[in-house]
Parts: C-alpha cells; sequence; structure tokens
C-alpha cells in the first residue's frame, strides 16, 4: 500500500487524542449518572436519560478508534512480535497495577472472589466466557482489554490481507462489518437462549444474549476492523474529505438513534456506522491543518492521561458511592459535588498511574531505541460495561 503526500503514514493526529479524553468522559458520565447515580430527584434523572447509552457508544467509539489508529500508526518495516510488544507494553501494566488495586479493595470490603473470574481478569480472557460472574470481575472496565488483545494479537494479519485490497474492495469491507454489527442482535435474539434478566431492559434478555452482542470478542473485532479499512482508505486517498462539524452531527444523531434502538441494537457496535465519519474526519482536520476544538493543549493531554482514567475511574466511582452516597439522602448539588470530587480523585489517580508506571513501562520496555525514539500514535483505550 502507498500513502498519498497528503496522507502520510505516521503523522501525528492530536484531535483523535483530545476526542478520546471526552469520550471517557462520556463513559464517566454513564458510570456516575445511570449505573451508580450520584445525583438523586428530577436531575438525576434527566441525567441518567441523557448518558444512559453514553457507555455503549463509548465502548464502539474507542474500538473503531483502536483500528484506525493502529493503522495509522504501523510502519513498514514492522513485524508481529514488535507490534505485540508496543501494545502489550501499553496495557499489561496498567492492568495488573489496577488488578492487585480491585483485589485489595475487594478484600477490605469482604467481597467474593472466583477462581474461574479471577484467573480470567488477570490473563484478559473474561470475555470470552458466557458466565454474569466472570466478565466484569475484578477491575470490571478491563473486559474491554479482553477484546483489545484479540485485536492486537490479530492486526498484523488483518493488515497483510487488508493490504491487498483496492479501494472498492475496502469499501465494500466496510459495508460487510456494518452488516455483521447490525446481524449480531438479530442473532442473538432468535438464536440465542438463557434465563431472563429481570434487571435488564424489559426483562426478556438473557446474559448470553447480552455476551454476544457485548463483551465476545470476534464479534467486536468488527469495530476494530472498521477502523482499520477506515484507516486504509484515508492512507489512500479514497475517503472523500468530511468536515468536522458535519462529522459531529452525524455522531450527535447517532447517539439520539442508538438510544432509541431495542436494547440488543443499542449496545452493540452498530454505534461504528455514526462513529467512523467522526474518528475520520479528526484525522483529517489534523492531516489539513484544518481548525479542530479536539486540538488544545489541555483536552490533548487530557487525552493522553485517558487510557489511566479509563482504568482507574470506576474503582473510585463505585467505592465513593459505597461510602459517600449510598444509604445517604443527598441534596442534589451536594451529589454533585461529590461527583466532581470523584472526577477530580479519579484524574490525580490517572495521572499518577501514567507518571510512574505506563510511561516508565513504554520507555523501558520497548522492543529497540527507534521504537521509543519514534513517536507513535497514542494508544486507544477501551471501555464500558453494561447496564447491570
Amino acid at each position: 500500500m502507498t500513502s498519498s503526500p497528503e496522507q502520510p503514514r505516521g503523522a501525528r493526529l492530536p484531535s483523535l487524542t483530545g476526542l478520546r479524553f471526552i469520550a471517557a468522559l462520556l463513559v464517566f458520565a454513564f458510570h456516575t449518572t445511570w449505573q451508580t447515580r450520584f445525583i438523586d430527584g428530577a436531575a438525576g434523572d434527566a441525567l441518567g436519560t441523557v448518558f444512559d447509552n453514553a457507555g455503549f457508544y463509548g465502548v464502539t467509539f474507542f474500538f473503531v478508534l483502536s483500528g484506525f489508529v493502529l493503522t495509522w500508526s504501523a510502519r513498514p518495516d514492522d513485524t508481529a512480535p514488535r507490534i505485540w510488544r508496543r501494545r502489550l507494553v501499553k496495557i499489561f501494566p496498567n492492568h495488573l497495577v489496577t488488578f492487585v488495586a480491585a483485589g485489595v479493595l475487594m478484600l477490605l470490603t469482604a467481597q467474593q472472589f472466583t477462581t474461574t473470574g479471577t484467573l480470567a481478569n488477570l490473563f484478559l480472557l473474561q470475555s470470552w466466557i458466557p458466565d454474569i460472574t466472570v466478565p466484569n470481575t475484578m477491575n470490571s472496565v478491563s473486559w474491554s482489554l479482553s477484546c483489545e488483545l484479540l485485536f492486537y494479537l490479530s492486526f498484523p494479519a488483518v493488515l497483510r490481507v487488508l493490504g491487498r485490497f483496492s479501494a472498492r474492495a475496502l469499501w465494500i469491507t466496510a459495508v460487510a462489518l456494518v452488516a455483521v454489527t447490525l446481524a449480531a442482535p438479530l442473532v442473538a435474539t432468535y438464536a440465542i437462549g438463557g434465563t431472563p434478566l429481570p434487571f435488564i431492559a424489559d426483562g426478556s434478555l438473557s446474559f448470553e444474549q447480552i455476551w454476544f452482542v457485548y463483551f465476545f470478542p470476534p464479534i467486536r473485532a468488527a469495530e476494530f476492523v472498521l477502523g482499520v479499512v477506515a484507516a486504509r482508505l484515508v492512507l489512500d486517498g479514497s475517503w472523500p474529505r468530511l468536515g468536522l462539524l458535519p462529522a459531529l452531527l452525524i455522531a450527535t444523531v447517532g447517539y439520539l438513534v442508538q438510544a432509541n434502538v431495542p436494547y440488543l441494537f443499542g449496545i452493540a457496535g452498530t454505534a461504528a456506522l455514526w462513529l467512523t465519519p467522526l474518528v475520520v474526519a479528526a484525522a483529517q482536520a489534523d492531516l489539513h491543518a484544518s481548525r479542530s476544538p479536539f486540538r488544545g493543549r489541555a483536552l490533548v493531554r487530557l487525552g493522553e492521561l485517558s487510557f489511566a482514567f479509563y482504568m482507574v475511574h470506576f474503582m473510585v466511582v463505585t467505592y465513593g458511592h459505597r461510602y459517600l452516597v449510598e444509604g445517604r439522602d443527598l441534596a442534589p448539588v451536594a451529589g454533585a459535588g461529590l461527583l466532581l470530587l470523584a472526577l477530580a480523585v479519579s484524574l490525580v489517580l490517572a495521572y499518577a498511574l501514567f507518571r510512574w508506571v505506563e510511561s516508565p513501562a513504554v520507555r523501558r520496555l520497548s522492543l529497540s531505541r527507534r521504537d521509543s525514539a519514534t513517536p507513535a500514535a497514542p494508544a486507544p483505550i477501551t471501555v464500558l460495561e453494561a447496564k447491570e
């Protein structure tokens, strides 16, 4: 594959870094206004309605972004082991630290450990197991890393295959991948059984159905590969120029659509249809040096912390709510204050994790001096868990 001068491979894409933090905030908003509410009353109800689909929308954004960024930053002389090492060095140190932190918190609060859940989480295999007690064990948000691990391991082969495709074949592949995301909820609805969970949606869905659509790594891989295809099309100059404003409008309309479709479609990767144009438009804005509100220094810096933020925030939210909010009749203002405190604590811990774990690990464990000296696009973060 060759790239045109207007689409230089490996060019920095700060707007995508800035967007990462906004997407991470959507995850945080879901966890603090819908799943674990910090604000009660009418205000809390309104926030819950606004953000009840934010987490699901966010996870698709990050999976698409992951494929796009890995393709964009791939080097012509890369080997599969070098690619794998760069990605594993990026995710495993943060995962191991937060795994231990989650274990300590569970011990202090007398929570039960299971052998399967603990070991599956440790080795990032939890999303492969259709058991309600497994995917969200320990630091529960790490389930998405289980999907990312599959993405990373398969990426060299995926890129090699797609590298042989013409632009027309890539567009056909993109349509087929969107079709996969639409088919998955239908397969789950009509071909997968299980015991219905009364606390999910209208009470007619089983965990097995939700797992197949939301957690199962091969199904979620369609979003990742769509990101790879989108990057290929941009690098080849085959994706039409799209402004950020139209892309943001598409993403906003898509959010409203996803919030009003049947539950399995709302949590599935169908959101990739609406979010892939935003990923592409942000990249094109940086390539052509056009205006972008996501390129500011502060937002880009926060974007660099977003993976660490993702890895720590749920523990802060869960235990903060448990000891400061649960069982207390707090005024909306007090709840909002505690929510902001949870955000601040999450950011402080994210900075510490990034500064003293993530960055040193990437520097010290890089495959070669050239790997650490050549700036690579920031690693995507991953997100979310299903409504419980």
